[in-house]
């Protein structure tokens, strides 16, 4: 059996352009665009993902760890699934 890869990037970058009145107040957190980030748009964004790839007959997805934070990367492996071809038995085979 042969293993074949390629990989593929799809990077989002969360930026907050934030007006200087706000960046005053001391109750404003100026870092809080990336907690609604992490914990209401990112879980919905890999959750569409790995519906759409499931979605397509003998594709299969899922998270592989390389040791980086699911904070900074998640790292999706699609694979295609193919059925396994049976070699004839040898009385079978044509000379």
């Amino acid at each position: 059996m042969q293993s074949d890869e390629h990989g593929f990037l799809l990077r989002f970058s969360v930026r907050a352009e934030i007006p200087s009145a706000l960046l005053e107040d001391d109750e404003f957190d100026e870092r809080g665009f990336l907690e609604e980030w992490e914990r209401g748009l990112k879980p919905e964004v890999v959750r569409a993902v790995f519906q759409a790839l499931r979605a397509i007959p003998g594709w299969d997805a899922h998270v592989r760890n390389r040791g980086t934070s699911a904070d900074d990367e998640i790292e999706i492996v699609v694979e295609r699934g193919y059925a396994e071809v049976e070699d004839p038995p040898a009385d079978e085979v044509d000379d």
